[in-house]
């Protein structure tokens, strides 16, 4: 099982990325898709996340109001539109995929956590 980002790319400041991520070997059904970058020297963080039936969606502050997540019908892509980039929006952007069926009280169960490679992402004149 695998994720694929696509997308990435040099955009000048106050452009437009969409970011895309695919799975291999699954489908997104019952599964948290979060988008994270790391700019060089910093911290992985979380930048957006879409729930499992795409119903609740939730934005690190530094991206409201300019990036969206969002699905298709089919929940087979999960999509991350990009609007007035920043220079400080450059970083390695990489896909996310949780689920969980572990169910403490009998032990039984799996926790599901796949990552994409990443997509690198460079907002500069």
């Amino acid at each position: 099982v695998q994720l694929a980002e696509s997308g990435g790319g040099l955009v000048q400041p106050g452009g437009s990325l969409r970011l895309s991520c695919a799975p291999s070997g699954f489908t997104f059904s019952n599964y948290v898709v979060s988008w994270y970058r790391q700019a060089p020297g910093k911290e992985r963080v979380l930048v957006a996340r879409i729930s499992s039936d795409g119903g609740r969606t939730e934005y690190a502050d530094s991206v409201k109001g300019r990036f969206t997540i969002s699905g298709d019908s089919v929940r087979s892509t999960v999509y991350l539109q990009m609007n007035s980039l920043k220079p400080e929006d450059t970083a390695v952007y990489r896909c996310h995929a949780y689920s969980s069926d572990y169910d403490p009280t009998t032990f039984q169960g799996h926790e599901y956590d796949i990552w994409g490679q990443g997509t690198q992402v460079t907002v500069s004149s």
